[in-house]
């Protein structure tokens, strides 16, 4: 629960501080711009809300781990996906966009610090509790928070802590670990396709290499 609202806080933050100007730079997110992730995550921050108010009866489906899957690299072709430049746009002033994530990204931290963590809930036909329903987005809120920054230098990036235990949760949907020598930014960028690797990196994730990227579902 401390992570999920530490990464969601640093989110929140990341996009408060961002210049105008900027929402119109490319992100991390390939085909995204900066507005465009900021998008996503007022849908994000909507389904946490959602998904909170959703009571369901045990026993728990998936945990934080099972409830990712991997799924096949995106082809353009998914219709939400090709809706959000179109929503992300439509705010025309990037202050309405952040006035908006604010609003709901508050009422959504506030929401995740009020459940009862053992509580079960459900969201996409599975069961889980909250606190592992929390936990699986810290991955979702860090990788999005490293979008988002990702071509603003002086945008604070993804607290410490959030990283690491983004890269453990990657990893165990992997089941493979990657190497001690790879940073937990660059093992989320690399393990995700949203950074190729050095020549260096692909040495040492040997076998493993041919099995990126690993795109979530």
């Amino acid at each position: 629960m401390g992570l999920f609202s530490r990464s969601w806080t640093a989110l929140r933050a990341a996009v408060a501080g961002i210049p105008d100007e900027d929402f119109d730079r490319p992100s991390g997110c390939r085909g995204w711009l900066v507005r465009d992730v900021v998008c996503h995550l007022v849908i994000g921050a909507q389904d946490v809300l959602i998904t909170l108010v959703t009571p369901a009866e045990g026993p728990a489906t998936v945990d934080a781990v099972t409830y990712w899957h991997l799924v096949e690299p995106p082809t353009g072709e998914d219709e939400l996906d090709a809706l959000i430049p179109r929503l992300a746009a439509a705010y025309g002033e990037p202050r309405l966009l952040k006035f908006h994530f604010d609003d709901v990204g508050s009422a959504a931290g506030r929401a995740a610090e009020l459940a009862d963590p053992t509580a079960l809930v459900g969201t996409q036909g599975q069961v889980l509790t909250v606190g592992d329903y929390l936990s699986a987005y810290v991955l979702e809120w860090t990788l999005h928070h490293l979008d988002l920054v990702a071509r603003l230098p002086s945008a604070p990036k993804p607290p410490a802590e959030t990283l690491a235990a983004a890269r453990t949760l990657l990893e165990k949907i992997a089941g493979t670990p990657f190497p001690a020598s790879m940073s937990d930014e660059g093992a989320l960028l690399v393990g995700t396709g949203r950074r190729t690797p050095t020549d260096d990196e692909r040495e040492a994730l040997g076998e493993f290499a041919a099995r990126l990227p690993l795109v979530l579902g």
